[in-house]
């Protein structure tokens, strides 16, 4: 499992477009973190890396739970303030599973029973100094 160290953000948007490289072109990605781990952050590196959207036009889809960039070739999702599987299922979530997409999901491990079984997750945690700990496993 890689285990990386970013200090800074730019730092971490930089690792995202180095592991959108790694990531398999279609599939899932669950990054997972406390609030403030560094999750969207590290979708904007990833989503500039597929070449979907500038950084800067990357932002949690929080309130609106899934965004999508690059015509499609990124789909970003939000589940923080979603509570019971029920309200999950109502999002589509398989139909975006079957595209040729690369789907991020924020807060997806509260529901591992919808999540695929092979996907990538990534495990963010946020040290001293604003430095993050980014691990990557493929399940």
């Amino acid at each position: 499992m890689p285990t990386y160290r970013t200090a800074t953000e730019a730092e971490t948007i930089a690792l995202g477009e180095q592991l959108a490289r790694e990531l398999p072109v279609r599939g899932v990605v669950l990054l997972i973190g406390n609030l403030g781990a560094g999750k969207t952050t590290l979708a904007k590196g990833i989503a500039k890396g597929r070449g979907a959207a500038d950084p800067d036009d990357v932002s949690s889809p929080t309130f609106t739970l899934i965004h999508e960039y690059g015509g499609g070739r990124v789909y970003h999702i939000d589940l923080y303030r979603l509570d019971e599987p029920r309200q999950v299922a109502t999002l589509g979530l398989e139909e975006l599973f079957d595209k040729d997409a690369l789907v991020l999901i924020e807060w997806g491990e509260r529901f591992p029973g919808l999540m695929p079984a092979e996907r990538t997750e990534i495990r963010l945690h946020a040290l001293e100094n604003d430095e993050r700990e980014i691990a990557v496993t493929t399940v």
